[in-house]
């Protein structure tokens, strides 16, 4: 509950159970115990060296990788964590609702998370209901009853169940007697002081509820929100009244090519957003504390309050409630008031006293439940908003007392009370986590502590700077000063002591935390036991930097020196080892590939250290084991260090390396490190797998050489090397390619702009082997003496450490000067050397290629400068090479948005590295005026800003020159250098800075020539500046263009507030259900991997409590899922979650919440809230606006969009300038001739279309039709569909300009024949937004599923046997063409030409569900019809959903605005199914079915754009039929007359003519439909059968038409029709239909079947596991096999595909993008299906 009823609901209603993600997908599997969630999660692992991969310990759980700010949960690639690790293994756990199953040896913990409904009563209240899990604890209630409206004012009772008091920390599952309807009385007690004081704050929380002043202020984790004030009021009210008329008008500044950017409707106000006053004053009495003889008449304090009637009351609290006593300002009388009101709560007692309160108090309460209670509940770390209005400063005496209070919680009151931090993060790290129950309390405790920490440190932090906080060592340099406070130890940014000046000095001091930061991530993701790294929060405050750490206990009690028993206090000159820390470092060593090496201390001994020489380890008086200093746990960056050129790789000389930078404390991304160290690994496994073939086949040749020669038989030796496993793998792989391939290979490493897999150039036959195959085939090696040599050759050739195995780990402490290596000339220090050079060589050969690569592509779109950061360093790519990526993104003009970004980001990082210095010379009293002044002559255009102090402030600065020992250390020698700024000069320095940081020019000398030649905007440039800053300014418009006017003055800083970084802890159960559920949704098993996710969210809540980052990403995606599975009031209750998250905790402003907001818009339309949606997509416009501008492909998205429903509500005009900046946009960024672009042309001329401007339209038809013709060819439906357009816009326009001649002419009779406008419906504008969102159903008949899994195995074993040039046996091909003809007389049979699978041709698909732009990577063949064909197609199940497959790059609207889509298929075509699933099928299938229910893949062709929509104007009949023709000659003349796939659309075409009553001709497509089909499937088929009802039904009506007109034609007068029975279609039946037009086939597969298809597949894999072995199969059981095949050939569908279709030249592609370019693209890993 977490304190929030609905929240609880909402959470109780989504499942009841918390389980093991394996079980809950394998629950609904139907599948025997071998194809069960194993296959799911297994193969994620990596066998060999698992720790070597996942950068993980081997016997501990896998964590991912992480950033300062770690990404969002779908954006980390991380591998599943095993059931073992997972879930535990306590098989002897006595809890009632914990059951241990045992599953194939494997123990799995199932937890029965029960709910029920209790009913609960307050004194003088009626019970209420309240449902609650049996997992929550007595305490949640609590929380619950104190935010509800009716109990709210009550703080202070106990809970009774038939009168036992429950106890606060018990589960409700342990209390006796507690089931379903218990009654639970609420039971006033006794006051405490401490009560007392939790009443008095809950009321003056409950007066502030509706107050934005604590959010505004950072102050208690408040944060804003926005959302429910653009939709104006909660989008979920079903009660809110729609109004009668519907203002679409968008605002003027977000209009296409406004150049207006004001900053007030980024906080949007509330119409009646005045709070009602409640009191005027509510503070502690003067009086207090009680005395003592009145202590002991139970007085606890005493508080003094004013009403609004202006009447002064004394209130004493006492132990049984409160009243007004006698006292008065001037006199202490502690007795009661004659009126002797007693009140157990405060809040009765002011509704009895003042009438205002009362009145005022109820319609307060009234707001504050209309809010939503995200809005309410307190975010986990605080959010700032650089941006606030002056707010008013009311009395408030709680704000007092927080102000100089240690409070973290009502515990801290009371002043003295102190956490021992360090004591409290250790011990919640040494929770038992067996068990997933004990994993979730160990895990919520972490983050609950973590997060008090960092509250704490960041209060403290700001206090050092403000000069609050007395240090330690007060006597020395104000920089050198440290501080304790709060049980918390803080050090400032500075070089101490000339500790870092062999490093660069400060600027190594100030990057010394952030490195520091990043290494205990890394070792606190490994969660080793024994080994304890400290609380660490990095502040940057007011220019400073200040690192929070908790306190050692004892390290305070004597020197370091003494303290350090592992590791150097003096850079390597005294170096101390230790045999436990070794025991201990070692396995974290090997999960973050660090290389034991020795050094040489000043006593000239051998010290081997498994860390870096500068980390620490130091036992504490607890005797835990304690590391710090973890500054460089990873290799240095030899790019930029001062080292000679030979020390770098070739490609970084070239490119100007080395390039040494201001400090030495650069060292290599962990991101960087698991990436290089995977594909050396894959390259080992390869390399030497191929040569271990090759050995193999020189041997068995040279055997049946021999045999033959003793047997003179000549066919013995190709029988042998057909049958031979070996010889069937390695045939085509030739001994002389062996040399090319190395050479290649390690040309390759050197390449810039390589692939993202190196392996993807070196030869063919090399990569032809599948990385499991090659896996297996080296783990077979060891032990085998023939195979040392291979591996020592394959070890050599990935630069391994080992000659006997894959050993890649990496010694920190190269490169250092003051560190003394043992033996540095030896070959192994060579290689750790080389190790090094690559690895910083790989950055610049690989991943900025690869993330160049990703933008050009779209799969990664950066929207600001923190989520270009983001990008990069999920790449691995530190910001120092920032410029370097620069310099290549100014070589792609399609990139210029990104490059603008690029800019942006170095101005304003060189922006902070001067603000630092800047501030340090600046006094307390003149902080807002030396901000202004740095802001006007960073933005201003006036050239000579004059900074706001006054000569008398001057004066007495200078007069406190004497005074220098006694000032802070905030303080300069006179505090006035910031006065001498100039813009001139500050913009001199920020090109100086840019140029020696990133090394990278920026040619302008003010803020007005960088605007002009880099495309930015001076808003977004202040926006950035106030986040990396920590900058609030007032809410207001500024206007910088003026050359007299400066635009900030002192009185527009409104505060300054520190900027944190942190770490994140992980809830790796919740972490380890999402990333199962997304390999359910990748594998088509939506409704499972739906139930996975909802499991995450349940336990998410569990961990972090109602609102989080992670939440909001889980919200998104089930948002997402329900929307795909047409779930629309669903979808949008958990998009509106996301949205309000994403605004809570991560800002209103920021990418994400661009994102959500546009996703909710899609949500709101489908919901047919158009005013909301359109309302939402302002607001994500404007936003988008404000971060980046209008030159960015996102705001072509949005514009498309908001064009569309402003289409859909009939405002042409507007939407056409949306739509015209759509076009412009996507013109510039995706080519002239691009398919989105022939799209957009297409919209554009259907807008014109609708306002008559039929000329207008025709020239936008014809460059869409000019486009599609070249890319796609005349034949192509798109083509040909465009043609008809351009056809019917022809018609219209000689129509409209005959009679607009015959006006001109003045003929008066003229009259205007209708005009064919289209209206477009709501339901066709959705299928419209949704393809151009990414998203586009396909629908497909389930009992051709089995057919389609039958082939795709069957075509993998073709085209392996063609590839290894196997010559198939002539008795064998005859049974397969006998089972063949037996299938097809009880299925179709659907060819697939070789032209579809050639590879121009390939279908391209996108398997991603999520928002996230994380890279993916190329899908082979192989990946699925090999690997995982039961996995990622032929799971399909009984549960009916909806399965998405994003059509393109990623899920976000803007990846895919195109698909191509086949013709309308009439409604009523076929029966109705209640339950089908859909699968990906490289062609449409011909034949369609009804279905309420269907799982819905993304469907996506050859071409990667949308079909000319014409869903917003009436299918006219005839257009029906031109369209059908059309498809019906494509089916003709790629599948033959007599195919199945011809029988459908000639079914198609009939159903069409009969709607227009043209039965004749129906009836003849019905014969050839019939016809076919008879032939074909024979005459008791569902399909012949259903053909040879429909012609009857069409002869029927074609008599009874004929006589008729027969009767007609005779002059008979009296002739009257009866009816005629023509389909009219249904709301249903259109929406069936538009979903049709857009790519939705049905495809019905017949559920007897699967368990069939299961065990043949299970036989196949068997079958092809015993080839690849090398087994000879036994000849008879080779014929059961066959016979067994045929047998099921009788009974399941084959799709046959021709021979030469499958060779590897046609083989098909699955591709994950849809797009114009046809770059590389990287293979989908499982966290691609979530959001960035």
């Amino acid at each position: 509950m977490a304190g929030i009823e609905g929240v609880e609901n909402d959470q109780q209603n989504d499942t009841e159970q918390r389980r093991n993600p394996e079980e809950c997908a394998d629950e609904n599997s139907g599948e025997s115990t071998e194809n069960t969630a194993d296959e799911d999660i297994e193969p994620m692992q990596v066998d060999s060296p698992p720790s070597e991969l996942s950068g993980q310990s081997s016997d501990e759980p896998s964590t991912p990788p992480s950033d300062c700010d770690d990404p969002p949960m779908e954006t980390l690639t991380a591998p599943i964590i095993n059931k073992n690790t997972t879930l535990g293994d306590n098989a002897d756990s006595k809890d009632d609702d914990i059951k241990t199953v045992s599953n194939d040896g494997k123990e799995v913990v199932m937890i029965q998370d029960t709910g029920f409904t209790v009913q609960v009563q307050s004194p003088n209240a009626e019970p209420f209901d309240l449902p609650v899990s049996s997992m929550e604890l007595v305490q949640e209630i609590h929380q619950v009853l104190m935010d509800r409206e009716d109990t709210c004012h009550r703080t202070c009772f106990s809970l009774q169940v038939d009168g036992v008091t429950m106890d606060n920390f018990a589960e409700l599952k342990s209390i006796e007697n507690l089931n379903e309807k218990s009654l639970i009385k609420v039971i006033e007690e006794p006051y405490t002081v401490r009560e007392a004081r939790i009443h008095v704050r809950h009321l003056r929380d409950l007066l502030k509820s509706v107050d934005n002043a604590d959010s505004y202020n950072g102050v208690d984790c408040n944060s804003l929100s926005f959302l429910n004030v653009v939709t104006d009021g909660d989008i979920l009210d079903k009660k809110k009244a729609k109004p009668d008329s519907m203002d679409c008008t968008p605002p003027d500044y977000i209009m296409p090519g406004s150049k207006e950017r004001p900053l007030l409707p980024l906080h949007p106000t509330i119409k009646d957003g005045k709070v009602p006053a409640c009191l005027k004053v509510l503070t502690y009495s003067g009086w207090n504390p009680p005395p003592g003889n009145r202590r002991m008449h139970g007085d606890l304090l005493y508080l003094n309050i004013v009403t609004l009637e202006d009447k002064r009351y004394y209130i004493t609290s006492s132990t049984r409630g409160f009243y007004v006593n006698l006292s008065t300002e001037d006199e202490f009388n502690p007795k009661a008031a004659p009126q002797k009101y007693l009140s157990h709560s405060l809040i009765d007692l002011l509704n009895q006293v003042s009438p205002g309160f009362k009145k005022n108090f109820a319609v307060l309460l009234k707001k504050r439940s209309q809010k939503n209670p995200f809005e309410r509940v307190p975010t986990p770390y605080q959010v700032y908003s650089w941006m606030s209005p002056h707010m008013d400063h009311p009395v408030d005496a709680i704000r007092a007392e927080d102000a100089f209070s240690s409070r973290l919680g009502y515990e801290e009151h009371i002043p003295g009370q102190t956490r021992d931090w360090n004591e409290e993060i250790q011990t919640t790290k040494e929770l038992p986590r067996k068990t997933l129950p004990e994993r979730l309390i160990r895990e919520r405790a972490i983050f609950k502590v973590h997060s008090d920490f960092v509250v704490a440190a960041t209060r403290g932090a700001t206090a050092v700077i403000d000069g609050n906080i007395m240090a330690i060592n007060p006597g020395e340099d104000s920089k050198m000063q440290m501080f304790i406070w709060n049980g918390i130890f803080f050090s400032l940014g500075f070089d101490v002591k000339d500790h870092y000046k062999e490093f660069g000095g400060d600027y190594a001091a100030y990057a010394a935390p952030a490195s520091d930061l990043q290494g205990v991530k890394a070792y606190w993701q490994l969660d080793l036991e024994g080994l304890y790294t400290l609380g660490t929060v990095v502040v940057d405050y007011r220019g400073y930097r200040v690192t929070a750490q908790s306190i050692i206990p004892g390290i305070l009690e004597r020197e370091q020196e003494q303290s350090v028993v592992y590791g150097s206090v003096d850079f390597g000159k005294t170096v101390v080892t230790d045999e436990k820390y070794k025991e201990l470092l070692q396995k974290s060593a090997v999960g973050l590939k660090v290389c034991p090496h020795k050094v040489i201390n000043s006593k000239d001994e051998e010290i081997e250290l498994l860390s870096s020489v500068e980390c620490k380890g130091i036992v504490g008086n607890d005797r835990r084991y304690y590391i710090l200093d973890l500054l460089r746990t990873f290799p240095p960056d030899v790019n930029f260090l001062d080292v000679s050129p030979e020390e770098v790789g070739a490609e970084a000389r070239k490119q100007g390396f080395p390039h040494p930078h201001r400090h030495k404390m650069v060292c290599l991304r962990q991101e960087l490190i698991e990436a290089f160290v995977e594909e050396r690994y894959l390259q080992f496994v390869k390399h030497a797998a191929f040569q271990f073939q090759q050995l193999r086949l020189q041997k068995q040749t040279a055997a049946a050489n021999e045999a033959a020669e003793k047997s003179q038989s000549k066919e013995t030796t190709p029988e042998t090397l057909v049958n031979g496993t070996e010889s069937n793998e390695t045939k085509p792989i030739k001994t002389e390619e062996t040399k090319p391939a190395t050479t290649e290979e390690k040309s390759n490493l050197n390449e810039t702009q390589s692939g993202t897999n190196k392996n993807e150039t070196s030869t063919e036959k090399t990569d032809a082997l599948p990385t499991d195959e090659a896996k297996k085939i080296v783990e077979s090696l060891a032990g085998s003496g023939e195979a040392r040599e291979i591996v020592t050759k394959a070890a050599k050739f990935v630069g391994s450490l080992s000659d006997t195995e894959f050993v890649l780990t990496f010694n920190p402490d190269l490169h250092q000067p003051y560190v003394k290596h043992v033996d540095p000339e030896s070959e192994q220090f060579e290689r750790q050397k080389k190790l090094v050079r690559d690895a910083a060589e790989f950055v610049l050969t690989n991943q900025i290629p690869s993330f160049i690569r990703d933008c050009l592509e779209h799969t990664s779109s950066p929207i600001d400068g923190y989520t270009l950061s983001e990008s990069l360093h999920h790449s691995g790519i530190n910001i120092r090479y920032l410029g370097k990526v620069t310099e290549m993104l100014a070589k792609y003009p399609d990139l210029s948005y990104v490059y603008s970004i690029a800019v942006m980001e170095m101005v304003c990082r060189a922006t902070k590295h001067l603000f630092q210095p800047y501030m340090h010379g600046v006094e307390m009293m003149s902080v807002s005026s030396a901000v202004s002044h740095f802001l006007n002559c960073l933005l201003g255009s006036c050239p000579t800003p004059h900074a706001q102090v006054a000569a008398d402030e001057l004066q007495s600065r200078t007069s406190r020159k004497k005074n220098k020992k006694k000032q802070k250390y905030t303080q300069s020698s006179d505090g006035t250098e910031w006065l001498q700024e100039t813009p001139k000069s500050l913009w001199k320095k920020i090109a100086q800075e840019v140029y020696e940081y990133y090394d990278y020019k920026v040619d302008s000398d003010s803020v007005d020539t960088l605007i002009e030649k880099y495309n930015l905007q001076k808003v977004s440039i202040l926006r950035a500046c106030c986040h990396k800053l920590g900058i609030q300014i007032v809410l207001r418009d500024y206007h910088f263009d003026s050359k007299n006017k400066q635009p900030f003055n002192d009185e527009d800083i409104i505060n300054i507030f520190p900027v944190v970084k942190n770490l994140h802890p992980r809830a790796s159960d919740a972490y380890s259900f999402f990333q199962t559920g997304q390999q359910k949704i990748q594998q088509g098993l939506l409704r499972e991997g739906y139930d996975l996710i909802s499991e995450a969210l349940n336990l998410l809540n569990n961990v972090y409590g109602p609102i989080h980052p992670e939440i909001a990403a889980c919200c998104r995606l089930l948002a997402r899922l329900n929307y795909i599975m047409g779930d629309y009031p669903e979808a949008l209750a958990y998009q509106q979650k996301a949205v309000l998250m994403s605004e809570r905790v991560l800002g209103v402003d920021h990418p994400n919440t661009i994102t959500e907001y546009a996703h909710l818009a899609l949500y709101s339309f489908s919901n047919t809230r158009i005013s909301e949606a359109l309302h939402l997509m302002y607001r994500a416009r404007y936003l988008a606006l404000l971060c980046f501008g209008e030159n960015h492909p996102e705001v072509a998205l949005f514009d498309s969009n908001i064009g569309l429903i402003l289409h859909a509500v009939g405002e042409y005009e507007l939407s056409l300038r949306f739509l015209d900046k759509a076009l412009e946009l996507n013109t510039k960024f995706f080519g002239a001739k691009s398919l989105k672009v022939a799209m957009s042309f297409h919209l554009v001329a259907r807008a014109h279309s609708c306002r008559g401007d039929f000329r207008t339209a025709l020239q936008n038809e014809k460059e869409a039709y000019a486009i599609y013709k070249t890319k796609l060819g005349e034949e192509h439906d798109r083509t040909k569909e465009s043609s008809e357009c351009l056809k019917h816009l022809t018609q219209q326009a000689v129509v409209f300009q005959k009679k607009m001649n015959e006006i001109s002419k003045g003929e008066k009779s003229v009259s205007f024949p209708p005009i064919q406008i289209a209206t477009p419906s709501l339901m066709n504008v959705l299928e419209t937004l949704n393809v151009i969102n990414g998203i586009v159903f396909l629908h497909i008949r389930p009992e051709d599923i089995e057919k389609f899994k039958l082939d795709m195995s069957q075509h993998a074993k073709q085209r392996k046997e063609i590839e290894n040039g196997e010559q198939a046996d002539p008795s064998d091909s005859a049974n397969k063409q006998n089972g063949d003809s037996s299938s097809k007389e009880n299925s179709p049979k659907i060819s697939t030409p070789k032209e579809s699978l050639s590879k121009e041709n390939s279908p391209k698909l996108d398997t991603k569900v999520g928002d996230n732009n994380a890279n993916l990577k190329k899908v082979t063949t192989s990946d699925i019809t090999d690997n995982s064909t039961n996995e990622l197609i032929t799971q399909v199940e009984k549960d009916s959903g909806h399965i998405e497959i994003q059509a393109g790059r990623n899920v976000k609207p803007h990846a895919a605005n195109q698909v191509q889509t086949n013709a309308q298929l009439l409604p009523g075509a076929a029966k109705k199914s209640k339950t089908c699933r859909q699968l990906q099928y490289p062609e449409q299938i011909p034949a369609a079915k009804k279905s309420k229910t269907c799982r819905q893949l993304q469907y996506s062709k050859q071409i990667p754009d949308m079909k000319n929509v014409t869903d917003g104007r009436k299918r006219l009949p005839q257009r029906r039929i031109v369209t059908r023709q059309t498809a019906l000659l494509l089916h003709v003349k790629f599948f033959g007359v007599k195919s199945l796939k011809v029988a459908m659309p000639f079914h198609l075409v009939a159903r069409a003519h009969s709607c227009r009553g043209d039965f004749r001709t129906a009836l003849q497509n019905e014969k050839e439909a019939y016809a076919i089909y008879k032939t074909q499937l024979g005459e008791e088929h569902d399909r012949t059968k259903e053909s040879s009802e429909c012609l009857k039904h069409l002869t029927q009506q074609a008599v009874v038409f004929q006589k008729k007109m027969n009767e007609i034609s005779k002059g008979e007068k009296s002739v009257s029709f009866p009816p005629i029975q023509i389909a009219t279609p249904s709301l249903m039946n259109v929406l069936e239909t538009l979903n049709v037009i857009n790519g939705i086939v049905f495809l019905h597969i017949r559920p007897e079947d699967i368990e069939k298809f299961k065990l043949d597949m299970s036989q196949h894999a068997k079958q092809r596991m015993e080839i690849e072995n090398g087994e000879q199969a036994d000849p008879s059981d080779s014929a059961n096999k066959q016979n067994g095949d045929s047998s099921s050939k009788e009974n399941s569908p084959k799709i046959s595909t021709p021979k030469e279709s499958l060779s590897k030249e046609n083989s098909p592609k699955l591709d994950t993008k849809v797009g114009d370019n046809n770059a590389n693209l990287k293979k989908v890993m499982t966290s691609d299906i979530t959001d960035q």
